[in-house]
């Protein structure tokens, strides 16, 4: 049976999230699968893996030599549900996507991952099948741990564990408080809260105070177009909660972006919506 080459491509379209395979054309010349890209991890590269200080000097060295990262274009799946669990995977720098399987049902983006997010331990705990795509959306550099070193370390370092169970409990939280906000149905809200997960200091510690993100990629992440993103986030600066910055997004005030999304507010101000019905320019657009 031949191959079938091509990419995935995700759009937005009247607020609906799409993601649909295009296959290549017969002038393109299809990337080797991400595992056969994978290389060693440079010092520098190791250097952004914040949990690895929790390690003793013996294990981080281990670690160094089993380490392996990969450069994901846009459009790339990193995980595809279905596939065995066989690395713990975390981003280095860019931006992925954890969605469920768009082709057999509605398309739902769980959420974002950011740089320094490491994502996949519950599915090694319990040795299954990712139940998950995890997708590209702009060219990222991803690391893997082989899922045998990553036992090995549940098995002989505490630190570690204690690291693994403090992930799991915060995404459970941020998975809780995503599902009580789209409730709301309030786009506002919606931004508000893909923000406010994206910036989460023990998830994603590699984003600091300022998330590199364009408007379309805000955009795959809460299903909204960027014009309606755009609208979201003029509210959000209006109310002095982020600055939108060339190429990104700065939080100005985390837990009021928090309180937001959860519609503990004042009522917003005509103002805003008057200033974005007007010639305003876009901002951050590109």
């Amino acid at each position: 049976m031949p191959t079938i080459l091509g990419t995935f491509r995700t759009v937005v379209s009247r607020g609906a999230v799409r993601t649909s395979w295009i296959e290549a054309g017969p002038h393109q010349q299809a990337l080797p699968p991400l595992r056969e890209r994978a290389r060693s991890a440079t010092d520098a590269e190791l250097d952004a893996i914040h949990w690895l200080r929790v390690l003793d000097a013996s294990q981080r060295a281990q670690v160094a030599t089993q380490m392996q990262v990969a450069s994901a274009g846009p459009g790339d799946l990193v995980c595809k549900i279905g596939r065995p669990a066989t690395y713990w995977l975390g981003v280095i720098d860019g931006l992925l996507k954890m969605s469920n399987d768009s082709a057999a049902d509605t398309a739902i983006t769980f959420t974002g991952l950011p740089p320094g997010a490491w994502f996949g331990e519950g599915t090694l705990l319990k040795r299954e099948e990712y139940r998950y795509n995890i997708e590209a959306l702009r060219t990222s550099l991803v690391a893997g741990l082989p899922v045998e070193a990553f036992h090995a370390l549940l098995e002989t370092s505490i630190p570690f564990n204690r690291f693994v169970l403090n992930q799991i409990n915060e995404r459970l939280g941020q998975f809780i408080a995503a599902r009580e906000i789209d409730r709301l149905n309030d786009p506002d809200s919606r931004v508000a809260r893909s923000l406010a997960a994206l910036f989460h200091p023990t998830l994603y510690p590699g984003v600091g105070s300022l998330l590199r993100i364009t408007q379309r990629e805000l955009g795959y992440l809460v299903g909204l177009s960027r014009q309606r993103v755009n609208v979201a986030l003029c509210a959000l600066q209006e109310a002095r909660l982020i600055r939108v910055e060339y190429g990104g997004v700065r939080v100005l005030d985390l837990d009021g972006l928090r309180r937001y999304a959860r519609n503990d507010r004042e009522p917003r101000k005509e103002s805003a919506r008057a200033a974005l019905a007007s010639n305003r320019p876009d901002v951050n657009r590109r």
